[in-house]
């Protein structure tokens, strides 16, 4: 991406939303466009303005950041806007929610200030963010919750008919909370090697990023291999 990043602020707590803004002007590449206190301000902003990427409180009045997300970014939406869902709420439904509404990246509130601008940079440029420690509580969370059912078996049936044995390793391995990284150590491949899988899974899956892929999985089971 050429230029600096344009951001959207949206939170309602205004010494949250003003200390967001402080920080992120402060970097040479960002520039924080607009404010919103209410997911309804931050839909129409974002409509309005345009940013590259969108800071979303998910608890937020008259329009929660759940919904907001999914008017900007979720399945149909002409011409997305990418949003990094930025909260104090890390359990249940709220991640998991948010990220089926199109967010491209969750965060915790009490993530240091360097992680939330390289946040926003990962976002941007494209790429998704997903904590692993949050990538495994939800792990924990559905493991308690998925049951087998036919429509159940048939969905995971169906992408282990679209995916190669190798790749259904990655996924695993995404869906897990692992970086590329990590997914080259443990299946001893290059790192190239494992971007090269992770493109051809969302190829296949007809998935936009990362997150989707780790979504999906959960739906399915897959991580959790119930029969």
């Amino acid at each position: 991406m050429t230029g600096r990043i344009r951001v959207l602020v949206c939170e309602d707590q205004e010494l949250v939303r003003t200390g967001y803004t402080t920080i992120f002007s402060a970097q040479p590449d960002l520039e924080v466009v607009g404010e919103a206190a209410n997911g309804r301000e931050a839909v129409r902003l974002a409509h309005l303005l345009r940013p590259h990427v969108a800071v979303m409180d998910i608890r937020m009045p008259i329009m929660d950041g759940i919904e907001a997300t999914r008017r900007l970014a979720g399945p149909g939406v002409e011409n997305p806007v990418k949003v990094l869902v930025v909260t104090t709420f890390n359990i249940d439904g709220y991640v998991y929610e948010a990220l089926r509404a199109g967010a491209s990246g969750f965060l915790l509130k009490d993530a240091p200030h360097g992680q939330l601008v390289n946040g926003i940079r990962t976002v941007a440029g494209g790429e998704s963010l997903l904590a692993p420690a949050v990538t495994r509580q939800l792990i924990g969370h559905f493991a308690e919750r998925l049951r087998p059912t036919d429509a159940f078996r048939a969905a995971r049936d169906n992408v282990r008919r679209l995916l190669t044995t190798r790749e259904l390793e990655v996924l695993r391995q995404i869906a897990a909370g692992c970086s590329n990284a990590e997914i080259a150590a443990e299946l001893a491949i290059s790192l190239e090697t494992v971007k090269t899988y992770v493109s051809r899974i969302l190829a296949k899956l007809d998935l936009r990023d990362r997150v989707q892929a780790v979504v999906l999985a959960y739906r399915i089971g897959l991580v959790l291999d119930t029969d």
